[in-house]
């Protein structure tokens, strides 16, 4: 995917693939499964990848492959979303940017093959070639090993325990533990997201606030108090009306992708300031690169008995500069507009 430009906008469309389509040396962008991690050095830890509110390992939502012309050190760029999905919680978010320059240590100069690589059968690939052993569950960095059979690795304790219960307990006696893995019912559905440029033929929709005339014999504070809310929920109408219809000609777009433009917002609620996004550790301004729409949940089964993931905007600000930071992984900022906020 290349940098959008201000009057360039992508939009992402969840397909399936076949599953070597998906894996790191493709450099794709993807939903659910594990994450094709892009560097494989100084990977997030439990620590980064747990909910700020219940403590749980996050589950791997989604990654964009974002390299940056122009820019040497960000020849392979990729950000990874990252959410909870731990009912009755189902409320953290941590998204990470990572970027190499195009000779490196991990991948080929020249582009990857179109061509399917020889059958690998089911096996799950959990360990990098930095060496970096990743949890059987999810796909993140895996520090703990089982104590018993010194071979499965992972992030958190519960992890394990799910692992165990799964299949792990009959298979940890084996002398070489099979790299075919279970389904834990923890990821979300994998799918390969295909960009396309969205047309601009849509009309503008103009957000004027209408004149509201209030008649009759009342207060005039209550007057006063009447007609804005009159013109607030013009405003809202207006703003939930516009979301429609940027989406009305390609309703199965699940992603949109514009560094340095502007999000649609769902709703005029809970639409952050300058004040509210953080700047980069590096001292830069945070700027909006891509929001993941509502229509993905779709495709996520992710419902349950009780609460589920949900959201209504789902906008990610990186780094104005993408400062290079070796082949680490950055923290960025992720805003969550619910869809409960819109009329």
């Amino acid at each position: 995917m290349a940098a959008a430009s201000a009057a360039r906008v992508e939009l992402g469309f969840a397909e399936p693939a076949p599953a070597w389509r998906l894996r790191s040396e493709q450099f794709p962008s993807k939903v659910g499964g594990r994450p094709a991690w892009l560097g494989a050095t100084a990977l997030p830890g439990p620590a980064a990848l747990g909910c700020a509110r219940c403590g749980r390992p996050l589950a791997f939502l989604l990654q964009v492959y974002a390299p940056l012309p122009g820019r040497a050190d960000a020849f392979h760029r990729g950000l990874f979303l990252f959410c909870c999905r731990e009912p009755p919680c189902c409320a953290g978010l941590r998204v990470f940017r990572n970027q190499l320059p195009r000779k490196n240590e991990f991948y080929s100069y020249d582009p990857p093959s179109e061509n399917p690589p020889p059958e690998q059968g089911d096996s799950v690939c959990l360990q990098l070639k930095s060496g970096a052993h990743l949890c059987r569950v999810c796909g993140c960095l895996g520090p703990k090993t089982c104590s018993r059979c010194h071979q499965a690795h992972y992030c958190s304790k519960e992890h394990q325990t799910l692992d165990w219960r799964l299949g792990h307990k009959q298979a940890c006696t084996q002398d070489h533990l099979d790299h075919t893995v279970p389904d834990h019912n923890f990821l979300f559905p994998e799918f390969e997201i295909v960009i396309e440029t969205e047309e601009e033929i849509l009309p503008e929709v103009v957000e004027k606030e209408e004149d509201f005339e209030i008649t009759g014999s009342m207060d005039e504070a209550l007057e006063e108090e009447l007609d804005s809310m009159a013109k607030h929920e013009s405003r809202e109408d207006n703003i939930f009306q516009k979301f429609k219809a940027q989406t009305a000609l390609e309703p199965e777009q699940i992603l949109r992708y514009g560094r340095g433009t502007e999000p649609i917002w769902i709703s005029g609620e809970n639409i952050p300031q300058e004040e509210d996004i953080p700047n980069c550790p590096c001292g830069a301004k945070r700027i909006f690169e891509f929001q993941v729409m509502p229509q993905l949940l779709n495709h996520l089964k992710a419902d349950r008995l009780g609460r589920s993931v949900d959201w209504g905007v789902l906008a990610i600000f990186t780094c104005a500069e993408s400062c290079s930071l070796g082949t680490g992984y950055t923290e960025e900022f992720v805003w969550k507009q619910d869809v409960t906020d819109a009329p």
